[in-house]
């Protein structure tokens, strides 16, 4: 059996460090996949057979710390350990900062003594900024080691490369100042407890931004109240939500959040969605009504039975998968990690040839010329903007179409989803509501629609039939009350009669009131047009005369043409399957604005419609709901369930719509192309700034201009760089949605 496995991860700062991580995790027996998120500080692990304690046990060899996620407690844990940590940052930088800053204004001012003067005043500064280093930096150190050991390279052996030989030369010159040209007797004990003053300022800076990142998770696991009133005994009592147990009895007040999954049983309220679903207006809930955890009651008071508690609630399962989601990978983010895996040892080699130029090529002192450019070349380098830009922006991507209803299973499918050419799009349940609606009323003169609709809904009441079934429906959205029937029958193929108050009645097709020879003329091209229109037509007879007819149609949703017309704005090609007659389906599509459609289609032909178009290399999106759907959504590029279908639509999909509107499904397309974008920005950021960074740190501009990069400045830009990619992908959550987003 496939276990799933959730770990806090603490110590990482780039990308090497993820791709040290899951080098670690995926050498572990069991392991099928392990995919770290850098933005998050989590991994996700997947296998068979899974043992935490050996997972965890990898992760602290590669050199960092984890625990498993599991439950609320354990998320409210990792939030207290980042909060604590975000603290520690800045106390670093602080400290830090503070010793760098005193003794960059006492050398700039002349404060301090010259090293001639005083060697045990600067004795005292080396040992000072050594504890500084250890105290307050010594964890790049450590992790340096342990990526040292691991044969890889990080972030942290930059850091501890640049601040150790800062710190390392200085010494050297105090202590052993004949070994070095009197021109190059020059210390950096400033330099070095600046850099990690400005990295952790950085540091804490991206992790302030990150918090607001996962505010879509957050509000989710908000959602969940902290305890509910059961009935127990026949006393009602407040309970953790923790000890509900199954087909408890529920006490669901004005105001209160459902706290988990199940089934009204008495009483009747409102119950606001909009959390799960994203549509505003509250739904109405009666009697075997379904009822979600974390949605809020918006009216009245009602009893309500549990049917799914803790992890299997419809609440618990949209966040795993929202987090999982989150945690996953597009291929964009794995081009990253093979270059992430070769960044750390070329910007070593870069360092390393930067120092023998200056050294041979420099000018005098070339020594603290070649100290100084190779120390900023490790700084400045620092991959933390790459590793974070394709992760961040994947979390804010996913958490923002999270909080509209949307829910995309990885990173794959959100990538995918902005490449669709071709749009197929499920004619029932999709287009439509998905069950049959009594569309028109046709009484005969001196008969009210009212009483033509009493009389058909008396005789059908108790009817199972999916027309009687929407016969009843109607008179009771009209609050039109049924009366008692009696000698009831069905005739198989044409209708139903019987006998009401005392009246003979018949309900059905022209052809079962032809052989009882009743007139149909009054209302018969009426009858016939709406026909014609794909709606079927039932008659209503009573003492063997015409009371009129009423037609049945499974309709449009209300917002289905506004949708399609998003998704032709959006540059697609739609495309209708259904397995209604033509003239049905042609009329739905001509309704909403859908110029492709393929009726008469047999559930296990509409995954062979899926391929042949794939074959002529379009990229194939398909949106159903139902069972029947499946095998399409699961063989499309991209499979998009809409809310109202099954499981197994919804489960068989890349992408699932919580709310039954096609709105969502250019909002999810609309979400793909934005954070793509926003994706490829945050890259070309990092690529540009380190294209650019390296070579100037090098000193490519000081034989033309005299510049050099100061490596306090270059550690500054370094920060930056993380906390404006972290910036970048926080627009996603106010950037408009779908009709902004331009084709491809």
């Amino acid at each position: 059996m496939k276990q799933s496995v959730r770990l806090s991860i603490s110590g990482m700062s780039c990308a090497g460090c993820v791709s040290a991580v899951e080098q670690a995790l995926a050498g572990i027996e069991g392991v099928e996949s392990a995919t770290v998120n850098l933005g998050e500080r989590t991994a996700l692990v997947e296998g068979g057979d899974l043992s935490v304690d050996s997972l965890i046990q990898a992760v602290k060899q590669a050199g960092y710390d984890a625990a498993e996620l599991g439950g609320f407690d354990e998320e409210s844990e990792k939030e207290s350990h980042e909060l604590a940590e975000y603290r520690l940052l800045w106390s670093r930088a602080l400290i830090a900062g503070g010793v760098g800053v005193i003794l960059f204004i006492g050398g700039m001012t002349g404060l301090l003594p010259s090293i001639e003067e005083s060697r045990g005043t600067w004795v005292g500064i080396s040992i000072i900024t050594l504890l500084v280093l250890v105290l307050v930096g010594g964890h790049f150190f450590k992790g340096a080691m342990a990526s040292l050991k691991a044969g890889r390279g990080n972030m942290d052996t930059l850091i501890a490369l640049g601040t150790g030989t800062a710190w390392s030369y200085s010494t050297l010159v105090i202590v052993w100042p004949e070994l070095v040209p009197s021109l190059a007797r020059h210390a950096y004990f400033d330099a070095a407890v600046v850099i990690i003053a400005l990295v952790s300022l950085g540091s804490a800076l991206e992790m302030k931004a990150r918090g607001k990142t996962s505010t879509a998770i957050k509000r989710l696991v908000g959602l969940q109240p902290d305890t509910a009133r059961v009935i127990r005994n026949g006393k009602e009592i407040d309970i953790s939500v923790a000890d509900i147990g199954l087909d408890e009895t529920i006490r669901i007040r004005p105001g209160d959040r459902i706290p988990v999954d199940g089934e009204v049983f008495e009483g009747d309220s409102y119950i606001d969605e909009s959390m799960l679903t994203g549509e505003p207006m509250p739904v109405s809930k009666r009697k075997g009504s379904s009822v979600y955890s974390g949605t809020v009651n918006v009216t009245g008071s009602f009893l309500m039975r549990a049917r799914h508690i803790g992890r299997e609630t419809a609440l618990a399962r949209i966040i795993d998968l929202v987090r999982k989601a989150q945690t996953s990978k597009p291929p964009i983010g794995r081009l990253v990690d093979k270059v992430a895996g070769v960044f750390v040892p070329v910007v070593v080699l870069i360092a390393f040839a930067t120092f023998i130029a200056w050294s041979y090529w420099g000018p005098d002192p070339a020594l603290s010329y070649a100290i100084v450019t190779a120390m900023t070349v490790l700084v400045i380098a620092c991959p933390c903007a790459l590793g974070l830009a394709t992760p961040i922006s994947i979390m804010v991507g996913i958490g923002r179409a999270a909080e509209m209803g949307i829910l995309i299973r990885n990173g794959e499918a959100l990538q995918r989803a902005g490449k669709i050419t071709t749009l197929l799009l499920d004619k029932t349940g999709t287009v439509t509501i998905g069950k049959p609606s009594v569309v028109d009323l046709l009484p005969v003169d001196g008969i009210s629609s009212v009483e033509l609709l009493q009389k058909a809904a008396s005789l059908e009441s108790g009817s199972e039939h999916p027309v009687a079934l929407a016969i009843m429906s109607a008179a009771a959205e009209k609050d039109i009350k049924p009366v008692s029937h009696e000698q009831f029958k069905a005739i198989a193929g044409m209708g139903v009669q019987g006998r009401v108050e005392g009246k003979s009645l018949m309900l059905g097709n022209s052809r079962l009131l032809r052989e009882n020879g009743i007139d149909l003329s009054g209302i018969e091209q009426r009858a016939s047009e709406l026909a014609d229109q794909g709606k079927t037509v039932i008659y209503v007879a009573e003492e063997y005369a015409l009371l009129g007819a009423l037609t049945i149609s499974d309709p449009v949703r209300d917002d289905s043409a506004e949708a399609v017309k998003k998704l032709h704005e959006l540059g697609l090609r739609l495309v209708m399957l259904s397995g209604d007659s033509h003239k049905s389906a042609q009329r739905v599509a001509l309704e909403v604005g859908i110029e492709n459609v393929i009726a008469e289609v047999l559930p296990e032909q509409k995954s062979t419609h899926v391929q042949r178009l794939q074959d002529q290399g379009e990229i194939v999106a398909m949106v159903g709901d139902g069972i029947n759907d499946a095998p399409a959504l699961a063989r499309a590029d991209v499979g998009i369930a809409i809310g109202s279908g099954t499981d197994v639509a919804i489960e068989s999909a890349d992408i699932a719509l919580m709310h039954n509107s096609l709105a969502g499904v250019a909002d999810a397309i609309g979400i793909s192309r934005a954070t793509v974008r926003n994706i490829w920005q945050n890259l070309f950021g990092a690529f540009v700034y380190n294209s650019l960074g390296i070579p100037v740190a090098a000193g490519v501009l000081y034989p033309v201009f005299g510049v050099l990069l100061n490596p306090m400045i270059a550690a500054a830009a370094m920060s930056l760089s993380s906390v404006t990619v972290v910036t970048n992908a926080l627009r996603l959550k106010r950037s408009k949605i779908a009709r902004d987003i331009p084709p491809g």
